[in-house]
């Protein structure tokens, strides 16, 4: 096992560890290859990675991808992406209610603070028997279970890092039942790396085992019509903090 000298926080010093396993794009193409898509929108699209599987298998399919910052936008073009920025803590997206046939959030949820607004926009956006696609790393993985009996802080979540919120599958469950189960279910749950493995090895273990992955992976489906819960629930569980609600509406 050797490892390479990295900036704290940033990435695993494992030389032996595949990083694009974090990502699941094995589990999106699985899924995208069982479902109709005809319209895909990717919040924190990147360098359209994940676009690139949904137009491999869907080709006529409408792409869109989302990021605060237009450093991809010309390869996002060039891939056949419509590119939007969007501060999505902070602004409506710019689509109608129920017009979006899958969303793809991966990897981002654990960078922001605003998650009642921004599952409200997601929810509002998407479809009736439509998918959301939830990437986020595991706060319960076994690596961060080990670390923290031995008093060691989890790899995801340092102070050194842009990660501002954990998430387990329990925990992850929960929220969508308690907050949407009236238009919502969960419709599968994964996991992918298993830290510090390399991938002949944690692609297995993820698949026996997908609660002590290093990544787990939500396939969530809008089952009826969004009734804006998401944007009332600091109110209604009486949250001491001042999330961000948007501007004042009916639903």
């Amino acid at each position: 096992m050797t490892f390479k000298k990295v900036v704290p926080g940033s990435t695993s010093r494992l030389t032996i560890v595949d990083h694009n396993e974090s990502y699941g794009r094995h589990i999106l193409e699985k899924i995208a290859k069982g479902i109709e898509i005809k319209k895909c929108l990717d919040i924190g699209c990147g360098d359209g990675s994940d676009l690139s599987i949904i137009s491999k298998i869907h080709p006529r399919s409408e792409l869109i991808g989302i990021d605060f910052g237009g450093w991809n936008y010309e390869k996002l073009k060039s891939l056949g992406i419509k590119p939007l920025s969007v501060n999505i803590e902070a602004e409506s997206l710019p689509f109608e209610n129920n017009s979006i046939d899958f969303i793809i959030v991966n990897q981002v949820f654990e960078h922001t603070k605003e998650i009642f607004w921004i599952n409200h926009e997601l929810f509002r956006i998407l479809k009736v028997r439509g998918y959301l696609f939830i990437g986020v790393p595991n706060l319960l993985s076994l690596h961060n279970r080990l670390l923290m009996i031995f008093g060691y802080h989890p790899t995801q979540h340092k102070l050194t890092s842009a990660h501002v919120r954990p998430f387990s599958k329990k925990d992850v469950f929960n929220f969508y039942k308690d907050i949407g189960g009236k238009f919502c279910n969960i419709a599968g749950f994964w996991g992918s790396q298993f830290y510090p493995f390399p991938k002949s090895i944690a692609r297995p273990l993820s698949i026996l085992f997908p609660n002590f992955s290093f990544s787990i992976f939500f396939l969530i489906q809008k089952t009826s019509e969004y009734n804006g819960i998401f944007i009332k629930w600091p109110k209604i569980a009486q949250l001491e903090t001042n999330y961000f609600t948007g501007p004042l509406k009916k639903y």
